[in-house]
């Protein structure tokens, strides 16, 4: 169940204009102009793990039982990360609303007039 949301998110961020993914540090790294909009991991230990930057929604994502602020102090800037343990059913049409969220905080403006 984690893989497929995984795989449902991945496809979601990488269908943005000019998106792309790296592997800085083993997880996957959504960018658009050199700029990180989601990170995302999936494994059998650690389950899924989805990093936003989040601005209207912060207050709102942060009172759900499966997110917290973003550790290194990214948290302070915005920034959520949603746990999912293998028993978990992750609700992946909030999360790719994040992902939109986050895309238009990061991606350069112009990119983001061709979405609309």
């Amino acid at each position: 169940m984690l893989k497929a949301a995984e795989k449902k998110l991945r496809a979601h961020g990488l269908a943005k204009p000019d998106a792309y993914e790296e592997f800085p540090w083993g997880d996957r790294a959504l960018k658009v102009a050199k700029k990180m909009f989601a990170i995302m991991s999936c494994d059998a230990e650690r389950g899924l793990s989805l990093t936003v930057k989040l601005g209207e929604l912060s207050d709102e994502a942060l009172q759900l039982p499966f997110t917290e602020p973003t550790g290194y102090g990214l948290g302070k800037s915005g920034w959520v990360t949603a746990r999912f343990g293998s028993g978990d059913k992750p609700p992946v049409g909030i999360l790719c609303d994040w992902i939109d969220e986050s895309y238009a905080l990061v991606a350069p403006k112009k990119r983001i007039a061709r979405t609309r």
